[in-house]
Order: structure tokens, then sequence, then C-alpha cells
């Protein structure tokens, strides 16, 4: 069964900055790119276990910290030639108050 959680404030996140957190145990990487969006996926690389979350974004990607892999924010499919993936969630931000909710 989904949950929706209220997970913050969009003024608590810069732009092109991200945060982690912890939501009924899983650890997720909370993105807000410049676009004004914000994404949120599992914040742990499949391949070495890198938090996602101190990895650099570019063009809709990730870079893992540890060893570069590129992982789609949108998807979280990992770009060829490498393989894997990691959760993503859906995310909503409420327009009037600010708040960020993720649908785990």
């Amino acid at each position: 069964m989904a949950t929706k959680v209220l997970v913050g404030k969009l003024s608590d996140i810069d732009v092109k900055s991200s945060r982690k957190l912890k939501v009924q145990n899983i650890d997720i990487a909370l993105f807000h790119l410049s676009d004004g969006s914000v994404l949120a996926l599992e914040n742990k690389c499949p391949h070495k276990g890198g938090l996602l979350s101190e990895g650099m974004v570019c063009g809709g990607k990730v870079h893992c910290p540890l060893h570069d892999w590129k992982i789609d924010l949108h998807s979280g499919k990992v770009q060829e030639p490498d393989e894997g993936c990691v959760t993503t969630f859906e995310t909503e931000v409420d327009q009037q108050s600010g708040d960020i909710y993720i649908t785990i």
C-alpha cells in the first residue's frame, strides 16, 4: 500500500542541491533541480553503494561519487554500458505551502 509522506519544504533545499533522508527505514536522496522540479530516489548506487545524495547532477542524471556511474533521476536506470537500477519515488510539491511529499 502506497503512503504519501511529508518530507520537508521546498525552501529547505537549495536549487541544484540534494538532501538525504530516511523514511520508513529507506534511505532516500531528494534532489531540487535547476528547473524547479524535485525528484527522489533510493540513496544507494547499485554498483558499490555510493551515496547518490553526494553525487553531482548533470542533465537529468546523478553521477555516483564513488565510480561515476550515471543514474537517471526519473527512471532510476543506470546508463549503459553499466547495468542496474535504483528505486524512484513519486514526488509532489504543494505550490501554495511549498511542502514536499513523496510516495513510498
